[in-house]
């Protein structure tokens, strides 16, 4: 049900990096992590880019949409001086950078397809699901191919139909009443939810279901353990300097 890494570093390099970042990768590689969860939004030119936040303010000096912003700008602002001064100068990358850094050291992806709007969601599915079927292009090995996942049942749709043979994992808050039918229209191998609205019960509907479960943000190692034994596969955490990458 779930042939990829079980432990993940959130956004590259969990709280000890800058968010989506190479930087990210590179402490996550120092703390033996070779499994990442990152996000991709589109900027206004339609560049695919690592990024959470639809607006700047918070990892990104200034204001402004980063769909309304072209890559041209959106590369020269410094992307790391916001969680420390040692990581002053680094810079944002996009998808492909990503992709070859992740493929060169044998990383891991789940790739969460993070429209800026919903007026974005199924642009940015196909071009994400475009750059990583580009990359991965041959490769038949399911446990090889990164993982697509999103909140935006549109931009997983979108995706299905531009990299089928990509896997799918539909990301949810709380685990609503149809999400085995949502499963199976976008033929989804897990299901990803978070672990604070996740109970056994609903643990084992979805392993019952024959899909793979995933939890996001998993802190404390205690709890990763509880997890696992209701039947959870994999979990992404930002304390990679916590729980070890083998932790499962």
């Amino acid at each position: 049900m779930w042939p990829y890494p079980k432990v993940l570093a959130h956004r590259g390099g969990g709280t000890l990096a800058p968010e989506n970042t190479m930087a990210g990768f590179r402490t996550g590689l120092q703390h033996g992590y070779r499994a990442v969860e990152f996000d991709v939004m589109l900027t206004r030119d339609e560049v695919p880019i690592l990024m959470h936040d639809p607006r700047r303010g918070r990892t990104l000096p200034g204001e402004g949409l980063i769909a309304e912003t072209d890559w041209a700008v959106l590369r020269e602002l410094d992307a790391g001086a916001w969680l420390d001064a040692s990581f002053a100068g680094e810079r944002l990358c996009t998808l492909e950078q990503g992709l070859d850094f992740c493929l060169e050291h044998g990383i891991w992806m789940n790739v969460e397809i993070k429209p800026a709007a919903a007026a974005h969601a199924r642009r940015t599915g196909e071009l994400a699901a475009q750059a990583v079927a580009r990359r991965f292009a041959g490769v038949s090995l399911q446990a090889s191919l990164p993982v697509l996942s999103s909140f935006s049942f549109e931009a997983l749709m979108a995706a299905k139909e531009t990299a089928p043979d990509l896997p799918r994992g539909f990301l949810v808050d709380v685990i609503p009443d149809d999400w085995e039918a949502r499963l199976a229209q976008l033929q989804a191998v897990a299901l990803h939810t978070s672990h604070k609205n996740l109970t056994p019960a609903l643990a084992g509907q979805v392993k019952a279901a024959g899909y793979g479960l995933f939890c996001y943000t998993v802190n404390d190692p205690a709890r990763a353990a509880e997890i696992r034994g209701w039947g959870v596969d994999a979990f992404c955490t930002d304390r990679i300097d916590l729980i070890p990458a083998d932790a499962w």
